[in-house]
């Protein structure tokens, strides 16, 4: 007999868990449990659907590390209880929580598709609906008894994304998220449309092994033109800083002014971890490109190939928290850990 597929619904918070007052028109949380009543589409899926909330919920403005320790936590305390995880959180660090479960998961071959929406599920022209059912559908999908998309993903504005690929690139408009550097998962149309060649598949009978050690002792240096000696050394000289985000211009580019080049030698001298970001939307960072980015990698700057912001930071809080040597740390931030970075092969696929 089939047995339909167990999906649990977990609601951190943000937009998409408001429903709007009709006395005073002010936005607050319903009460999660009784969501199936809120969007009735739901039942006609004829899935087992569990839901839990996070308590208090959080502002996805105000999320911290501790917060995906929490939700990664409750994914693995749950594995073996349900067939896929629909995560639904707050818009603005979406791209941040994706990323960093996306290392944290380690061996995960269960859909934890992560959704939300710019309009409260209770409004009448709510993307919310449509978000979660279809994130609900993706999270449930299988073929010959295996999950279709085993992997940690954002699903928003009929796209299913590679979670640690994505940006939120638009406030404002319901297709709030771009991949710009590899293509959807899937897209929804009448049918969802499952994109196999760019899904990724975890090894046989790997056990999920959760890494909740993150060390954010990182920072994020942004270049622009006018940068000035003061600034670039305060940030340098934060306290406990032990890793940076370099965010460079084109295919990896800086000023080749010596005080510049000179005060990130001497931090990478003294055990600095610097990744060469690019502040492009798409494309590569490419040291041997040019001499400004040449300067950077004869002094030890790491590429970041074209990885976004978002894994860039969680990846480093990743691999700070892993306790292994340095040279074995920026082995693995040069690799694709779980396709965070495009390698030859995926570029051929």
């Amino acid at each position: 007999m089939h047995t339909p597929p167990s999906i649990l619904i977990i609601y951190t918070g943000g937009t998409i868990g408001m429903k709007q007052n009709p006395k005073t028109g002010a936005l607050s949380p319903f009460n999660f449990e009784q969501i199936e009543a809120e969007v009735p589409e739901l039942q006609k899926l004829g899935y087992n659907l569990s839901t839990c909330s996070f308590d208090p919920l959080v502002d996805s403005s105000d999320i911290m590390p501790d917060f995906w320790v929490k939700l990664a936590t409750l994914i693995a305390d749950r594995y073996h209880q349900h067939d896929g995880f629909v995560v639904l959180h707050g818009t603005d660090t979406m791209s941040y929580t994706a990323s960093a479960l996306s290392f944290m998961l380690d061996g995960l071959a269960k859909p934890v598709v992560l959704t939300g929406s710019q309009l409260p599920i209770g409004m009448i022209r709510t993307d919310g609906k449509e978000n979660l059912i279809s994130a609900v559908e993706v999270a449930a999908a299988r073929s010959n008894r295996q999950p279709m998309v085993p992997e940690v993903s954002i699903f928003f504005q009929n796209r299913l994304y590679r979670g640690n690929r994505t940006t939120k690139h638009n406030a404002e408009h319901f297709n709030a998220f771009r991949s710009y550097n590899y293509p959807p998962l899937a897209e929804a149309g009448i049918s969802i449309k499952y994109n196999h060649a760019h899904i990724q598949r975890p090894l046989p009978q790997q056990p999920l092994n959760i890494h909740t050690h993150l060390d954010p002792s990182i920072g994020v240096l942004v270049l622009y033109p006018g940068i000035s000696p003061q600034y670039v050394q305060a940030v340098l000289s934060t306290q406990g800083l032990r890793a940076l985000v370099l965010l460079t211009y084109g295919s990896g580019n800086s000023l080749s002014q010596k005080w510049f080049v000179d005060m990130l030698a001497q931090a990478i001298a003294k055990g600095l971890i610097v990744l060469n970001v690019t502040q492009c939307q798409a494309g590569s960072v490419d040291m041997d490109k040019y001499d400004t980015g040449l300067n950077l990698k004869k002094i030890g700057v790491v590429s970041g190939a074209d990885i976004t912001l978002e894994a860039a930071v969680t990846k480093l809080m990743f691999l700070l928290g892993a306790d292994i040597e340095r040279v074995e740390l920026i082995s693995r931030l040069t690799k694709s850990l779980n396709g965070e970075i495009s390698t030859p092969q995926t570029l051929q696929d």
